[in-house]
Formats: structure tokens, C-alpha cells, sequence
């Protein structure tokens, strides 16, 4: 009874959410912004008007998928979760699901929006396509897991066809908030595998997808950082943060927070496990520097998704912070690193280098990061510890005011927050700022052709 009460008021909180996100896009959609500078030119975003149960309404399915987690507590806050304690300002138990509920929010505020989708430069489809997705990877619709998206496309034709038919979809994007290897089968796997085919589908080859994780050779998608559980309101907050990362003693040379690498079989996990194992056993402050050579932060089973304290803290204290990829080549711990200004050594360019471009720029990963091939480690012998102790204590301290100074543009800023903060572009006006550009190209070379 006491859950059923539970899930009842938590229902009651997020339909009065998603009720006020409705009331903000009716009213965005039916008035031009009035921002009206030379700011907005070339930037101007006409919202779709979808049905809602492309998104709000998908969002009532929260607890119905039986071997996928119940993400209902983490739709508070208009997908930014509940606060990790109530005193709370800038704190939230954040589920990287919901990336697309908080693009959504966000997106309302932006200030070119118009209601006039012909002289728009780009269209957003507000459409919960992961949380769609569901279904066909959980549900009792694993079978038909090709029609993911079709219902989409078939509205999109038949409610006001000349926006979708301007541009033939060039100019649309939206936001899926898993990686786009779960929409990628391929359409006549008979059985069906693992996956949707939502990118496989032609009716959407031209629109601009935002994913977490894209593919090595990226057609339509383009990767933006998970969501964090950092998600500050004022400008305030958010400097009050940086200087506790700056401040913050680096007792730790190198953290890694997650799960696997207990198996038998050889994998840069269980590589790092072991020589996380031996180095604090043979190894002392005396001749490091460092009260503890590595820190192993287990978060087997998930048991740190919702629980940012469990990590976050050490990364605090460490200096580096280790990102081998798991069951694909990236990680959220990627953007918790960053964001406590711990610098990531990553195993594989997929990982990151080919990925963000936008938020993480390529040329500058020298900078901020530190890149050792995981087969070197994993069949070599190559020690993860020799590669970060040769480098000498100026260039760390180099590395660690790179990885402050990209922290903004990886956080996704609170919706509502302050004048002051939206000074510094965050994680989704990076997003916002790139789908724009890429569209224009797209735009431009239709034109040349």
C-alpha cells in the first residue's frame, strides 16, 4: 500500500509537470518570441506540435517494462530526477533516460523560438523516441521492433505535410537518449536482434538525431554528453562548485568507478582491477606522493546510477579518472569526471575523441586527457600507473584547469535557472548551437546541387 501511495503522488507530481511543459509550448507555439535581435538570425526554431502520445504520454509507461528499471521517481523535476537531499540547489538523482524530457523543458526557454515554421532554420520534433523504444526492447512489441518511428513519420505526412515537405526532413532534429546502436537493426533481420530500426528507416535518413553514443561512421546522428547529476540553478551555485573543484585535495593518482572485470576472460576492466589490486599493496606515500594509488569506486548492478554521493566525492579527490568502455565505448562517467574536474584517461577513441566533438573539441584532448590503447594494457603489459606518474606534476596541474574549463559546456544547467548562469553555454546550447550548423550545411548543399 505504501508504494501504491508512493507511485499515486508521484504520478499526480509529473502529470502537473508535463501539464505546465504543455502550457509553455501552447503558448510558445502561439506567439513569435519576442527576442527579436540579430542574435536569433539564422538561429530561429519552430517547435512540432506532436500529439502527445509521442511524448507526455509515453511517459505514463514509466513502470511497465519488467526487466527494465522503474524510471517513474526520476521524472520529477521535469526529468532531472529528485534531489539527492533536500537542501539540495544544484543535486539530483538523474536518469540518463530522461535526457530527452529535459531537452524537451529546456528547449522552451530557448529564446528564437517562432510560430511560423517558414522561417524557421531548424524544426524540433519533441519526440520521446528512446523512451518509444521501450517496448520494442522490453515489451511485448520486440517483433514488429521495425515499425519503431513509423507512427511518427505517417503523422508527420498527414498533419501539416508542407513543414515536413519544405526540406523533405532535412531541417527536422530530435533527441534520442540512448545510444544509436539500440536503433540500428537492420530492417530485414528475420528473427529480429537486439534494437529498433528507427535510424535504418529512409523516411528518416535526413533528419538530425542527438544521441548519447553514436556509431563509428555517424549518418544521422551526432553524440552529446549524458546528463549529469549536476544541474545548477544560478550562476552562484555553479561558481560556488568550481571553486570546491579547484580547492579539492587530489589524494587519490587514479580512480575507476564502475562494474565487470571479476571474469576470467582478459578485458581492460579486469586489467585495471588487478593493477589497482597490486599497485596499493606495493606502493606507499613515501615514494608516490599520494595517500592511495587507486581507488575502486564498485558500482556492480547499477547500485551508483541514482547515487551520485557514491562517486562523486572520490572523483573529488582523485586525479585521474580511468574510462574503459563496458558494453559500449562510452560512459557517463565521462561527464561525472569532467564535471569534478578529474581527468579522464581513456582506452579507445570511441570513447569520446570521435564522439562530442561539438562539447569536446578534438584538437584539445591533449589537453585535458590522456589516451593509452587497451590493448597495450590488456596484452602487452603495459602499466596504466607508469604511463601517469611520468607525467610530470606541472602538466597535471595544466590538464586539471583544461578539465575546469570545459565543465560548462558538459552539464546540463537547471531549467529556470538564473539570467547570470545562461551567460555560459551549457551542454544544451553546445547541442543547440551544432544542430543548427549542421543543418545549415545540409541546407547549403542541397542548394549546390
Amino acid at each position: 500500500m505504501a508504494y501504491l501511495t508512493h507511485f499515486i503522488l508521484l504520478l499526480l507530481i509529473n502529470l502537473a509537470s508535463s501539464q505546465q511543459i504543455s502550457n509553455t509550448e501552447s503558448s510558445s507555439s502561439t506567439t513569435t518570441n519576442p527576442t527579436t535581435t540579430e542574435d536569433c538570425n539564422n538561429r530561429w526554431i519552430y517547435i512540432r506540435n506532436l500529439p502527445s502520445r509521442f511524448n507526455l504520454d509515453l511517459l505514463t509507461n514509466c513502470s511497465e517494462y519488467p526487466i527494465f528499471d522503474d524510471f517513474c521517481p526520476y521524472l520529477a523535476n521535469h526529468g532531472l530526477g529528485q534531489k539527492t537531499h533536500t537542501k539540495s540547489r544544484s543535486w539530483y538523482r538523474t536518469d540518463p533516460l530522461l535526457l530527452e524530457l529535459i531537452f524537451h523543458r529546456r528547449i522552451l526557454e530557448y529564446p528564437c523560438l517562432t510560430n511560423d515554421p517558414n522561417v524557421a532554420n531548424a524544426v524540433f520534433l519533441p519526440y520521446y523516441g528512446a523512451i518509444d523504444s521501450l517496448k520494442y526492447l522490453y515489451g511485448p512489441d520486440v517483433n514488429s521492433s521495425f515499425l519503431h518511428g513509423m507512427g511518427l513519420f505517417d503523422f508527420l505526412q498527414s498533419d501539416e505535410p508542407g513543414i515536413w515537405n519544405r526540406h523533405m526532413g532535412h531541417d527536422h532534429f530530435l533527441v534520442m537518449s540512448r545510444p544509436a546502436w539500440d536503433f540500428c537493426q537492420p530492417l530485414d533481420n528475420d528473427p529480429p536482434i537486439w534494437g529498433t530500426s528507427f535510424l535504418e528507416l529512409p523516411e528518416f535518413y535526413n533528419v538530425t538525431v542527438l544521441v548519447p553514443e553514436g556509431r563509428a561512421w555517424p549518418w544521422q546522428e551526432h553524440a552529446v554528453p549524458y546528463p549529469t547529476s549536476f544541474h545548477p540553478p544560478n550562476l552562484a551555485c555553479f561558481e560556488a562548485w568550481i571553486q570546491r573543484v579547484r580547492r579539492s585535495r587530489r589524494v587519490s593518482l587514479m580512480l575507476f568507478a564502475g562494474g565487470g572485470g571479476i571474469g576470467a576472460s582478459p578485458n581492460i576492466r579486469r586489467s585495471i582491477r588487478t593493477e589497482c589490486e597490486n599497485a596499493n599493496t606495493s606502493m606507499t606515500k613515501d615514494n608516490t606522493g599520494y595517500s592511495q594509488i587507486c581507488h575502486i569506486v564498485d558500482c556492480s548492478n547499477g547500485i551508483c546510477e541514482h547515487d551520485p554521493i557514491r562517486y562523486m566525492r572520490p572523483m573529488l579527490q582523485a586525479t585521474f579518472c580511468l574510462q574503459p568502455p563496458g558494453d559500449t565505448p562510452t560512459r557517463r562517467s565521462t561527464f561525472d569526471a569532467i564535471t569534478t574536474g578529474c581527468i579522464p584517461v581513456f582506452f579507445e577513441e570511441m570513447s569520446a575523441r570521435s564522439q562530442y566533438r561539438w562539447h569536446l573539441p578534438e584538437e584539445k584532448y591533449p589537453e585535458f586527457s590522456v589516451f593509452i590503447p587497451k590493448e597495450e594494457v590488456v596484452f602487452k603489459g603495459l602499466k596504466i600507473l607508469d604511463v601517469l606518474m611520468g607525467i610530470p606534476r606541472s602538466e597535471v596541474r595544466k590538464m586539471r584547469e583544461s578539465v575546469i574549463e570545459l565543465i560548462p559546456r558538459v552539464i546540463y544547467r537547471r531549467h529556470g535557472s538564473s539570467l547570470g548562469l545562461r551567460t555560459k553555454k551549457d551542454a544544451f546550447d553546445t547541442a543547440i548551437d551544432g544542430a543548427l550548423q549542421t543543418i545549415k550545411d545540409k541546407l547549403n548543399d542541397l542548394s549546390e546541387q
